[in-house]
């Protein structure tokens, strides 16, 4: 591969650290829905989704539900920093896009032979950690209407765009409510004309209005990444 991707995690390695990997890195095209893998499944490779490209971890839990805890999108990687050979979550595609894949092997290999690769990586998956507490805090402390404009206004910021490619159905994974909960949600913004929806997508009419709305959580979690990384990042949780 020949230059940098619009990836932010691989676009701030030192030339001789991104150099190591570029030969392994292969460009797939992905849809949304599209499952990387499955809970226990064997993980041989890592991914790193570029522009728009965005995926979620999806956790089961009783009753047969899936709970998404986490959204990676050009910010980052899944699959760094693992310590484990087996998946824990169910990994998809939640907006398609380009993604790069990468072999764990090439990777640990590249590790091994520079130490400054693993210092980046060992501060990312610091942040992913730190992402994770800010989530269960947030999921006990704040309200479905906050945590609703919260994950809405991360999308936005991801993909740049008012026209949120998200069903209601996918809204309520992401908060770990039913379906019905979460339209009521969206019905409340949408009599406050905040937000409007359309077939298979919500739309943003008053983005700073949702931002007061939300709860402070991506906040904290940007300012950790900034810390740790050295510059600011979309965030998702």
């Amino acid at each position: 591969m020949t230059g940098r991707p619009q990836n932010d995690l691989l676009r701030q390695l030192a030339p001789h650290d991104f150099e190591l990997l570029a030969p392994y890195l292969q460009p797939v095209d992905l849809a949304a829905n599209h499952i990387l893998h499955h809970a226990g499944d064997a993980v041989a490779a890592a991914h790193f989704p570029c522009g728009g490209a965005l995926v979620s971890f999806a956790v089961p839990v009783e009753d047969d539900r899936e709970v998404e805890s986490l959204l990676v999108g050009r910010e980052g990687a899944v699959g760094v920093g693992r310590s484990s050979s087996l998946a824990y979550s169910r990994v998809v595609v939640k907006l398609g896009g380009t993604i790069l894949r990468l072999p764990l092997r090439a990777l640990e290999q590249a590790q091994q032979r520079s130490v400054t690769l693993s210092e980046v990586l060992s501060r990312y998956a610091d942040c992913r950690f730190a992402q994770l507490l800010q989530t269960a805090a947030c999921n006990a402390a704040h309200s479905i209407e906050q945590r609703a404009a919260k994950w809405i206004i991360s999308v936005h910021e991801h993909i740049g765009e008012a026209d949120i490619p998200l069903t209601h159905e996918q809204l309520a994974g992401m908060l770990g409510v039913s379906r019905s909960y979460a339209s009521r949600v969206i019905q409340v913004f949408k009599a406050r004309r905040i937000l409007a929806t359309r077939r298979g997508a919500i739309v943003i009419l008053d983005a700073s209005a949702l931002r007061t709305r939300a709860c402070a959580c991506n906040d904290q979690v940007r300012k950790h990444f900034g810390e740790l990384q050295g510059g600011t990042a979309t965030i998702h949780d």
